[in-house]
């Protein structure tokens, strides 16, 4: 079972290598990163905490101009990682 810190180091590498460019590698890594916390039985507020603990790491270094982008960025990459939970969440909805 993988812990928090571990999901904060994938998190973190994957997310800084996301925000440059938004390439489409690195916003897969964070859905299998999402994938990943469902199986290891880490919760969405495990997630969401590592979250913004990363997204604080990196606001701190980012210049006043490039704050729309980054958070936009941030939005979008934490879609994806939630993306299983959701689909998780529905499925055990459906069944109920």
């Amino acid at each position: 079972m993988a812990s928090v810190d571990d999901l904060q180091r994938d998190y973190r590498a994957a997310f800084l290598r996301y925000l440059p460019r938004g390439e489409e590698a690195p916003l897969h890594m964070g859905y299998e990163i999402g994938r990943s916390a469902v199986v290891d039985g880490l919760s969405i507020l495990d997630v969401v905490q590592v979250h913004h603990d990363v997204l604080l790491e990196v606001l701190r270094d980012t210049p006043r101009d490039d704050l729309p982008r980054v958070t936009s960025s941030a939005s979008e990459f934490l879609g994806e990682v939630l993306a299983t939970f959701d689909m998780t969440q529905r499925g055990f909805l459906a069944e109920g």
